[in-house]
């Protein structure tokens, strides 16, 4: 699979999508609608209406690369339905690829350990 690089931002158009749409239809909702630039490696993760499939569209430098998935049982948990996005850590990215409860994967903070004296 393609994953998304882990310096860019991971965000799910939170709002379904018409999945007839292809790369150019959905860079334009990225741009005109998110009001993001779909070129700049940013990761979009677009949900259908029914909740069991998913697009993720990707500029990997050299053009935008388009993923589709359809679960086979079950949806994926998605956040509410509301305009905009809302931002994921790539833990929470791969668990909601995978079919599982993103909302479950909490990021933590690892301290700085201490010099030894």
């Amino acid at each position: 699979m393609i994953t998304p690089g882990q310096r860019m931002p991971i965000v799910i158009a939170t709002r379904p999508v018409d999945f007839r749409r292809g790369h150019d239809g959905l860079a334009a909702t990225v741009q005109n609608e998110l009001g993001l630039d779909p070129h700049s490696g940013l990761t979009v993760v677009f949900r259908s209406k029914r909740g069991d499939r998913v697009k993720i569209l990707v500029w990997d430098g050299t053009g935008l690369v388009l993923v589709y998935k359809r679960l086979d049982e079950g949806r994926f948990a998605w956040p509410a339905v509301q305009d905009g996005v809302m931002r994921l850590t790539r833990a929470q990215f791969e668990a909601l690829f995978e079919g599982l409860d993103w909302r479950r994967v909490t990021p933590r903070r690892v301290r700085r350990p201490e010099t030894a004296a």
